[in-house]
């Protein structure tokens, strides 16, 4: 295996530890993995056409994310006043508290993981992924 196809293997496979050990408290806040991740970037990309192109998703995939996210009251559509044509999403309040609650788990989860690398390493790991995006 390559050296990038083994790098993006190891951080695909902590991230997915990390869901995995979240799963049942995001299921407590009625919500999926891929909901929550649709869930936060919606103040950031407030359209849904934008929000695929962000996410990498169908815009399908995100419309039935969207629906699932407005039927729990964690997303509102409502008109653009700038385009009458256009639906904006809106975080509401109740989507907020679960977006919240989902990061702190996700991040509780994550930093268990961190505390294995020293200060230094942390920041570089910072640095560096943050050079990558």
């Amino acid at each position: 295996m390559s050296d990038a196809a083994n790098i993006w293997a190891l951080n695909h496979r902590v991230l997915g530890l990390v869901m995995n050990e979240c799963a049942e408290q995001l299921a407590s806040l009625r919500l999926e993995t891929k909901e929550f991740f649709v869930l936060g970037e919606i103040e950031p990309c407030r359209y849904p056409a934008e929000l695929a192109k962000r996410l990498m998703l169908p815009k399908a995939s995100v419309t039935v994310y969207l629906r699932n996210l407005v039927a729990k009251k964690f997303v509102r559509r409502e008109i653009d006043e700038g385009d009458l044509r256009r639906h904006r999403l809106v975080l509401t309040s109740e989507g907020r508290r679960a977006l919240d609650a989902a990061t702190l788990a996700l991040s509780s989860s994550f930093e268990k993981r961190l505390t294995r690398l020293k200060a230094q390493e942390r920041a570089e790991l910072e640095r560096l992924l943050s050079k990558l995006v």
